[in-house]
């Protein structure tokens, strides 16, 4: 299946779903950062935007901890950089429709939780095509290497996903059911 494809099938079926699915255990985000040694405080996620994974109550529980918090904010060329927020900040609605920080406090994400169309076994992803988190990862890996983490409902894996050269695999992906490596 290509992935324009699997965009559209993906898309339809995460707003059919939506209400049935249960959220993700923040536990499980933990205990990947606990195996993989992450110390580092800085939390890239994302505000949730058309049906995907809302991972607000894992940011607002990260911030309780301690952590840093940032959200994308959306530059000029299909770029984005990770701008410090705190669920406390108002957001601004970009031209896209999608909310992001109303400052200019960039921040390079020790750990960055991914919005995702559908996710294979071999841990690619499919975005909506912008090319934005491969782009920002591609970037930072100049200053860090970031544990990267997919949020998915189960039911947004598919068997296989082609890649190209400027895809970057994940981490890990983390569903309601179970941690995939």
């Amino acid at each position: 299946m290509k992935k324009s494809q699997i965009r559209k099938k993906f898309l339809k079926l995460r707003e059919k779903k939506l209400q049935k699915v249960t959220s993700i255990d923040f536990n499980n985000i933990v205990k990947l950062l606990k195996k993989r040694g992450i110390k580092g405080k800085i939390i890239g996620g994302y505000y949730p935007y058309n049906n995907e994974l809302d991972c607000t109550q894992i940011l607002e529980k990260f911030e309780n901890k301690g952590y840093i918090i940032s959200l994308p904010k959306i530059k000029k060329n299909f770029q984005m950089d990770f701008i410090q927020w705190s669920s406390k900040d108002p957001l601004i609605i970009n031209k896209f429709g999608i909310p992001e920080p109303n400052n200019n406090k960039i921040k390079f994400p020790d750990i960055l939780l991914i919005p995702l169309l559908s996710f294979d076994t071999e841990l690619n992803r499919v975005g909506y095509g912008g090319g934005f988190y491969d782009r920002y990862i591609q970037k930072i890996k100049r200053k860090k290497k970031p544990l990267l983490i997919g949020l998915a409902h189960s039911f947004q894996r598919v068997k296989k996903i082609s890649t190209n050269k400027y895809d970057k695999r994940l981490d890990f992906v983390v569903t309601e059911r179970k941690i995939i490596e």
